[in-house]
């Protein structure tokens, strides 16, 4: 990774108070850190959202990433060379994003169903010839090789870095089981997730198994932990098989339909616990398995194949998931999750759980771009972190892939007890400074207005006029009342604080005024500091 140290653990320790303001802090001058990003009024760090591939319709057009669709993509992963693999489930194929394009990189369409789908199947030789089965989760190894969790043949399959395809582990005819042995002699239900360490050892999340498996370099397979023996009548008459949940040493631990995968810095195991709504870990030189986030005891609903599903941000052990899937590490060692059925993206770093994206309070759905306010998410499946500090998201139901990155306030900003003001993320140069009136920001106009895209006009230092576009805006000095014209439509509203004048400068309240343009206020009073985005 080529972003400084510490960059992730700063965002997050960075507590937000509020927009009102306080005293001034100490009028020591300190530049801040460029790579310090700020938290915002919502308590998320503060983000922007854009979409990397897919138009968000639900199709198999390849070309220009804006323009390319998936279908229910479910996995990413990043090669070394930049590029981005991503796991298109429901079209049968794995597609790579590389410079604005997308294209099939492995898997070949072949047949259709009644609707026009892509029907799957198991062929393996080179990519492009190759047929798969609903492909999810994906693993990059050092050397180029790529591994891929195929749902629907229950098998690992292995690209190679000739652009080979084969089975690496599981049945070579696609059948469902669950045994261990080397190579084709093992079996595995609907595996979800792969994690492949430097030794080139593959984690694989046998989904169905309730298990976590270990295929090493010659292809033999082991299966880590204890097997669930729990059954459940989830109707009258009806029984099924379910997993099941303990921790302790790792060959008696208990999973529940675990789908994701992540190593650490240590070659430790994340495991997504999915049906056991938790986050585990697996200490291969402790040899045990802990519970890292959410409660360490599960209680199922009677007739329950899962436990219950809830969203709470805070300590760890008090946390909550619903349907925790893709986790990625950050070079500080926090874990970005995957928290589908929440629709969110959450982190998990010191002990704590934080909500980076999209709002699990309420579970809705999103699907817009921009600042993390305006942004959502529908179903994220994976997680995965760029070279560059970006975090990519498998943004399953809203058929794309998104990239989040995180703000950072400018290099060279003072902590000198002043109020900066910062848009696009520079900060605004006045000739008079920016004002602290009942715990409001007001800036002198005509700076603000202009930088913003407003033209202004005066009338006797008594009328104030903003105009962009169709939208009007006018203050009067010494009033709280304000008319906005927009088109045809007029409004009125009351201003906080009236604009005044001081040392012949015209100051207005600067979160008005920003809101017009439908832009985002936010307040970081390390640095007493208004971001506008």
């Amino acid at each position: 990774m080529k972003r400084p140290a510490g960059t992730w653990k700063k965002a997050l320790a960075n507590v937000v108070l509020s927009l009102s303001l306080i005293a001034a802090g100490s009028s020591a001058a300190l530049a801040v850190d460029s790579s310090a990003w700020v938290t915002g009024v919502s308590g998320k760090p503060l983000s922007e959202v854009t979409v990397a591939a897919g138009s968000g319709l639900y199709g198999d057009e390849i070309g220009f990433a804006a323009d390319a669709r998936f279908r229910s993509p479910e996995g990413i992963a990043v090669l070394p060379s930049g590029g981005i693999l991503v796991a298109d489930t429901e079209n049968q194929v794995i597609k790579l994003v590389r410079n604005g394009v997308v294209a099939v990189y492995a898997g070949l369409t072949f047949e259709v169903d009644q609707y026009g789908l892509p029907l799957g199947g198991l062929v393996d030789g080179t990519r492009q010839l190759s047929v798969f089965q609903l492909p999810a989760g994906l693993a990059v190894n050092a050397a180029g090789n790529i591994y891929v969790a195929e749902a629907g043949n229950h098998v690992i399959r292995k690209i190679d870095t000739s652009g080979n395809v084969s089975v690496f582990a599981g049945s070579p005819i696609g059948a469902l089981g669950d045994a261990d042995g080397r190579g084709t002699e093992a079996r595995f239900h609907r595996p979800s997730a792969v994690a492949v360490d430097p030794s080139g050892n593959v984690y694989v999340a046998d989904t169905l198994n309730h298990t976590i498996r270990k295929i090493a370099p010659d292809g033999t397979v082991t299966t880590l932990n204890a097997r669930s023996e729990r059954v459940v009548e989830v109707f009258p008459g009806v029984v099924e098989t379910a997993g099941d949940f303990r921790d302790g040493p790792i060959d008696q631990a208990l999973f529940n339909e675990p789908s994701g995968l992540a190593l650490d810095a240590k070659g430790n195991l994340f495991v997504s616990d999915t049906g056991n709504q938790r986050i585990r870990y697996i200490d291969f030189s402790a040899g045990t398995v802990t519970t890292v986030a959410g409660s360490p005891e599960v209680v199922y609903p009677d007739g329950a194949l899962y436990a219950e599903g809830d969203y709470i941000d805070g300590a760890a052990a008090e946390a909550a998931f619903h349907g925790p899937r893709g986790l990625a590490v950050t070079p500080e060692g926090g874990l970005l999750i995957a928290d589908s059925l929440n629709n969110a993206l959450r982190y998990l770093i010191g002990g704590r759980v934080v909500t980076i994206l999209g709002d699990g309070a309420d579970g809705r759905s999103g699907t817009a771009a921009g600042t993390e306010a305006q942004a959502g998410l529908h179903r994220p499946t994976d997680v995965a972190v760029t070279a560059d500090g970006g975090v990519l998201i498998a943004d399953t139901y809203n058929n794309r892939i998104v990239k989040l990155a995180l703000y950072r306030l400018p290099a060279g900003l003072a902590k000198d007890g002043s109020i900066h003001v910062i848009y696009a993320g520079s900060e605004i140069e006045f000739d008079a400074k920016p004002r602290n009136v009942n715990n409001r920001v007001l800036v002198p106009v005509r700076a603000v207005a202009e930088t913003l895209g407003y033209t202004v006009e005066t009338d006797d230092n008594v009328n104030v006029v903003l105009t962009k576009g169709d939208v009007n805006v006018r203050l009067v000095v010494g009033s709280r009342a304000v008319i906005v014209t927009s088109g045809t439509t007029v409004a009125r509203a009351n201003l906080d604080v009236a604009p005044f004048i001081s040392e012949d400068r015209t100051y207005v309240p600067i979160r008005f005024i920003s809101e017009q343009l439908g832009l985002q206020v936010d307040w970081n009073q390390e640095y007493r500091t208004v971001i506008i985005r």
